[in-house]
Formats: structure tokens, C-alpha cells, sequence
């Protein structure tokens, strides 16, 4: 996915030594070595510790045909905790869930993500409703050569959208416009990218690969951090 990210403000860069579940796992900061890869990978550092898996989010599975199972009580304490709208929260705790276990990827990610793109669907002062809906549609500036534009909560572009597009809430549509099925769009996008999740620089790569830009990258790992710092 190559855009210029909708939202260059927010919660501005925090320092990298800070600890990370950006994977289901903790990551720590090394230094910023040169590196052949297209992004700083030396500054996200490899997995240290499995402390605190999706933040004690509860790993029940609904039917294979249909959304996974968050607990509320869960959704309703970490939002507050985060800042993040429940739905939102809701839809990326049940995102992480509903892909394979094996691609390590935490929901601090995720809402890292929803944070740069449209701040949790509330961008421009926006409300996010229960079904997962904006108040009002949110389209992003037009794309290089002015032909297209990015939508929804987490930003797709049409033609990503037409290979990503998920049901995350199981009502049977997939709606670049609600935050289930974007966020879960958006997981399976990171999941399906072939990355090492558990390793800094495969995280790393994996966001390059959803907006092409070092800054980008910058600011979701800021965005993530915070929200696992907050959830703690």
C-alpha cells in the first residue's frame, strides 16, 4: 500500500528505549546501526520477553466462519486505560484474535495504525459509533496523480481493498468505511505480508509495506508504545 498517510499529528515520538508489545511481545530499543533494509530495523529492536500477551486480552475463538470473541468487561478497561474509543479497541483486540496465532501481531499495532490514519475513525471531530461506523465518511487526500484517494478508518486504497476486504464483525459485508472490518483487513494485510513479526525488523518492514515512509513507521511505533505503556 503506497500513500502519503492522512494524519501527520498526534501523539508525537516518545523515547525508544521504552518497551513495546507491538507483537504479542516485548520489544527494546538498540541503537540506530546502519542498515541495508528500507527502514531504521536497527531501531526496533528483536523480542526480549513474552510478558503480557495482547495486554491479558482473552484468547477465545468464535466459529471459524465468524468474528472472534472479546471479553467486554476487557474492552471496557483498556479502552479507558488507552483513550481509545471501545469500539475501536474492540475491533483490533478481535482482529489480533481472528488471525493465525502464529503471525505474533498485538493490537497495540493495530491501534497504532487507526491512531495515524484517522485517530480511531474520530478525525476532524468525528464521532466512532457502536456498529463501528464514523459519524461521517472519512476520505483522505487524493493520491499521487490525483486520481484516487484513501478510505475509511484505516485508510485503504481501493485497489488493496479489492485483495484485503474482511468481515470483522460478521454481519455479512465487508465496509471499508467500519472499523471491524478495516481493522481486520489491516491484520490480515500485516499477516499476509510473509514478515517476521517477532523480529524489530520485521515489524518494521511490515508497516514500511502498509505506507511507505520512515516517518510513518516512526509515529506507529510512537502511537503503540503509548497505548501499551497505558494498558500496563
Amino acid at each position: 500500500m503506497s500513500r502519503t498517510s492522512f494524519l501527520r499529528r498526534g501523539l508525537g515520538l516518545v523515547p525508544l528505549v521504552l518497551l513495546l508489545a507491538v507483537t504479542g511481545v516485548v520489544v527494546r530499543s538498540l541503537g540506530t546501526a546502519p542498515s541495508p533494509d528500507p527502514v531504521r530495523s536497527a531501531v526496533y529492536a528483536a523480542p526480549v520477553a513474552d510478558v503480557r500477551p495482547a495486554a491479558a486480552a482473552p484468547r477465545q475463538r468464535a466459529h471459524a466462519a465468524g468474528p472472534a470473541t472479546v471479553s467486554p468487561a476487557w474492552v471496557a478497561t483498556t479502552a479507558a486505560k488507552a483513550g481509545i474509543p471501545v469500539p475501536a479497541l474492540r475491533a483490533y483486540a478481535r482482529a489480533q484474535l481472528m488471525v493465525p496465532s502464529s503471525c505474533h501481531l498485538g493490537w497495540t499495532t493495530l491501534a497504532g495504525i487507526g491512531w495515524v490514519e484517522s485517530q480511531h475513525g474520530t478525525l476532524g471531530g468525528r464521532t466512532l459509533g457502536d456498529d463501528g461506523r464514523s459519524s461521517a465518511p472519512i476520505v483522505g487526500p487524493a493520491l499521487s496523480g490525483g486520481l484516487d484517494h484513501a478510505y475509511g478508518p484505516m485508510q485503504f486504497i481501493p485497489s488493496t481493498w479489492s485483495r484485503w476486504a474482511s468481515d470483522g464483525d460478521g454481519d455479512g459485508v465487508a465496509d471499508i468505511d467500519d472499523i471491524d472490518d478495516a481493522a481486520y483487513a489491516a491484520a490480515r494485510y500485516l499477516c499476509g505480508g510473509g514478515y517476521d513479526l517477532t523480529t524489530g525488523s520485521g515489524w518494521a518492514a511490515a508497516i514500511f509495506s502498509y505506507n511507505h515512509s520512515q516517518d510513518y513507521v516512526d509515529q506507529v511505533y510512537a502511537a503503540a508504545t503509548a497505548y501499551d505503556e497505558r494498558t500496563r
